[in-house]
């Protein structure tokens, strides 16, 4: 309900939150620009002006895209509104970019006024049909991966914008400097490929961890590669201790935890920096990243040749089998109460028409569409077993929310800690408590 979000904006402004796993630091709109429902007259250029094949002369108005790419404004942005706009003449498109997008979109949604297509804030599926539109109809010229993710009593308010695999994203040329011949099958060989980087002066890993939200995958997929499962997370409402050395998390955090304690992540890794991070891995500087193989697009625009880059499944464990997650990115959302039938062919033209999957690295929505990255074929060479995401569980988020978790800085203490027990055992506290006081 709407009253939830309004109740909990004084839990939101508090939390640090992802703002964009693929963002840049690029300029800022300064736009408010909000349009709820209202249909522009048509201008006589308007009027007369046909359509591209495909487009719809009956869809006009404003539409503004509320968008975590900073980088991309007045940059691709422009040509997608051209694009755009010569397929449907009677609409006005519009980008406005913002950084810390979950917590800034959760505020504008609880003062009622928020545009017309948004990447969906992380609050319960049975919230959404309280601020967003159906989109079941919109008729996709295929299958798409993900319609259920963000879904409520059978229909669908969420369409992935793309998805993606998360692995170790590498440069071959520090793996030829560190005399390493072939990427690690097991995780007691990715520590040896570690090692080798080390000692060949190349930082091992780039964690980004003073940035935390590049820290998601140890929070989301490695416990899904340790657990062979994806729905942990939503296991969690089913115990009052849902954190544990002995289960996914522990084992996963503490992975990281040993990377730190050898000195495979940055040397200062309270002051790491995203932007040069990217830099530093397409120069060879940094050996790997793990993330998603959307980065692998951003690494080669900061200056690595496309040969250089490599991208194969971090090896979790030591049973030498390739395991993956298969993982949406953020989901378009169309504002109820907004242009809705103009919003919903934008939603269309990005999944089908903008080439956004392709600029951004992602295996596309839809599922008869190959992805266009060299790097993901030889990942897909290793044969690796991909787990789907489950749906979520309402009752997992609304603990989250209630008890204030923020699990990425609780992995940024669970390594820094002397004592890892102690912030587990916080954080369950925390939790049990919330659940309580939940009733559920």
């Amino acid at each position: 309900m709407k009253k939830t979000i309004s109740a909990l904006i004084s839990v939101f402004v508090m939390l640090t939150i992802l703002s964009a796993c693929s963002g840049g630091g690029g300029s800022e709109t300064n736009s408010n620009a909000n349009n709820n429902g209202a249909t522009a007259a048509p201008t006589a250029s308007e009027e007369s002006a046909a359509p591209e094949d495909g487009g719809d002369s009956a869809i006009k108005g404003e539409v503004v895209y509320l968008t975590n790419r900073t980088d991309m404004i007045d940059k691709e942005y422009v040509d997608y509104e051209k694009r755009f706009e010569a397929k449907y003449p009677g609409v006005d498109l519009k980008f406005e970019a913002i950084t810390d997008y979950d917590k800034t979109l959760k505020v504008r949604m609880a003062s009622g006024q928020f545009p017309d297509v948004v990447l969906l804030p992380t609050i319960p599926n049975n919230e959404l049909p309280d601020y967003f539109a159906p989109l079941d109809d919109i008729e996709f010229s295929g299958d798409i991966y993900f319609k259920e993710l963000k879904a409520h009593e059978g229909k669908m308010y969420g369409v992935s914008s793309g998805g993606s695999s998360v692995g170790i994203v590498y440069n071959k040329k520090a793996f030829e400097k560190a005399g390493i011949t072939a990427v690690p099958k097991t995780y007691n060989e990715f520590l040896a490929v570690a090692q080798k980087l080390k000692d060949a002066g190349i930082v091992p890993l780039a964690s980004n961890f003073k940035d935390k939200w590049p820290l998601d995958a140890w929070l989301y997929d490695v416990p899904t590669l340790v657990g062979e499962a994806s729905d942990h997370q939503n296991k969690r409402a089913d115990t009052d201790a849902p954190y544990a050395m002995d289960n996914v998390y522990g084992k996963s955090w503490s992975m990281l935890r040993e990377m730190y304690e050898k000195g495979y992540l940055e040397k200062d890794v309270n002051s790491t920096n995203w932007e040069q991070s990217k830099k530093d891995v397409a120069s060879g500087k940094f050996g790997m990243y793990l993330l998603g193989n959307w980065v692998i697009n951003q690494v080669i625009e900061n200056g690595a040749a496309p040969e250089d880059i490599g991208f194969f499944p971090f090896p979790a464990d030591n049973s030498g089998a390739a395991k993956a997650p298969l993982n949406p990115d953020w989901f378009y959302g169309v504002n109820k109460d907004g242009n809705v039938e103009a919003a919903k062919a934008f939603v269309k033209w990005m999944i089908e028409e903008s080439g956004f999957d392709e600029f951004a690295g992602f295996i596309p929505t839809l599922k008869d569409k190959q992805p266009a990255l060299p790097q993901l074929v030889e990942f897909n060479s290793y044969n690796p077993t991909y787990f789907e995401p489950a749906p979520p569980v309402d009752a997992a988020t609304q603990i989250q929310n209630k008890a204030q978790l923020d699990q990425g800085a609780v992995l940024q203490e669970f390594v820094l800690s002397k004592d890892p027990q102690k912030v587990l055992d916080k954080v369950n506290a925390s939790w049990a408590k919330a659940k309580k006081d939940l009733g559920l």
